[in-house]
């Protein structure tokens, strides 16, 4: 299998960790605020992972990748609870959508300037993949109305946007950080991230009881680490938007999930996303 493939292959690894950590987050979020699942996931996973590293004597990464990894996992954690306000601000449907393009398409630019630009097949792969990702999450829940009752203020798209953005810098901040270790990497960005949450806490606290969410944060968590470790060896192998794109096609899993266990059926607009998403993946791995 040629760089590309095994790229596309482990981004797809990646893309069903962090769609079932949304899928158990989500769960979890109608019993317990989801920013206490988030924080609890992140604690969990970095102590798993620092545990990991002392237990067979794993050497901190060079300062370089150090850095980069720590500015990666903060602003990671706090662009989640960016996105978390937006979503609670408007319309779910075009603010999931305005994200999750804008996360996919930061990595791409960047990728074009530092890698050039990929062969025609690969571009056209590219785009198909970035229209995917629009048709999977620009639709609204079950039992919403056509484009969901709510308008998305100019306030909730900017957040939405704001989020995308830092989470697309996420991905490259992590990239950069890779030389490092993949185990070493992630775990420096579970400090951070870690950190980042307990002061979003205790800055501005959940309502509601703080009870019940500790099994499902630590579920979401360390399928979100397992995303990330993929997303980070898929970088290692092949070009950066190709593992970015690919890794965001995750909402797709979720939404699978949500169909098998839930019962809920996906639009029209969705099953016609996924099954571009599946000729981009193609595309990506010629």
């Amino acid at each position: 299998m040629n760089g590309a493939g095994a790229s596309a292959g482990i981004g797809l690894c990646s893309a069903a960790s962090w769609g079932g950590s949304d899928f158990v987050g989500g769960m979890g979020a109608r019993r317990a605020p989801a920013l206490l699942i988030v924080a609890s996931g992140h604690i969990f996973s970095f102590l798993l992972l620092l545990g990991y590293c002392l237990l067979i004597r794993l050497p901190l990464p060079g300062t370089h990748s150090l850095v980069f990894a720590l500015i990666g996992g903060g602003e990671g954690s706090i662009a989640l609870a960016v996105f978390y306000r937006a979503l609670s601000m408007g319309a779910m449907g075009i603010t999931a959508a305005l994200t999750g393009l804008l996360t996919a398409l930061v990595p791409v630019l960047y990728s074009f300037f530092t890698d050039g630009l990929p062969n025609p097949l690969s571009a056209c792969g590219l785009a198909a993949a970035l229209v995917a990702i629009c048709l999977i999450t620009l639709s609204p829940p079950k039992g919403a109305p056509a484009d969901d009752a709510r308008p998305s203020s100019r306030p909730a798209l900017l957040l939405a946007a704001t989020a995308g953005l830092m989470f697309g810098t996420q991905l490259i901040l992590f990239k950069i950080a890779s030389p490092g270790g993949v185990v070493a990497t992630m775990t420096a960005g579970r400090a951070a991230g870690g950190l980042a949450m307990v002061l979003v806490l205790l800055v501005a606290p959940p309502k509601g009881p703080w009870k019940g969410f500790w099994g499902t944060g630590i579920a979401a968590g360390l399928l979100d680490t397992a995303g990330n470790l993929f997303y980070l060896r898929a970088t290692q192998i092949g070009r950066l938007d190709v593992a970015a794109v690919v890794c965001s096609l995750y909402p797709a899993v979720t939404i699978l999930l949500a169909a098998l266990v839930l019962h809920e059926r996906p639009s029209g607009r969705q099953i016609t996303g996924m099954a571009l998403a599946l000729g981009a993946v193609m595309l990506l791995s010629a």
